[in-house]
């Protein structure tokens, strides 16, 4: 097996695909954090959907657990974080 492809493996195996996914969702909801709207929540909301089709993609595959636990549990402070943005934007309304 060549290098490449190893490579490319590692980028299409599910848990690396949820990491992504995750950072991804990171990134989205603090921007939306540090400037609470309606336009960054709702993309928040839609990387965070996005990541937990990555999370039950890669608990299906049942490989490397401890790191899908991991990124389910950053999942959950993620959408934590994201309600509290969403209620401090319609407290202002």
């Amino acid at each position: 097996m060549s290098k490449h492809s190893d490579t490319s493996w590692k980028q299409d195996h599910p848990v690396s695909l949820l990491g992504n996914a995750v950072q991804r969702a990171n990134r989205a909801v603090k921007q939306a954090m540090s400037h609470p709207d309606e336009q960054l929540v709702e993309q928040a909301q839609q990387s965070l959907t996005h990541a937990e089709q990555a999370l039950e993609n890669a608990i299906q595959f049942e490989e490397h657990m401890d790191m899908v636990q991991q990124n389910q549990e950053q999942l959950e402070l993620m959408k934590q974080q994201l309600q509290q943005t969403q209620t401090f934007i319609e407290d202002q309304q």
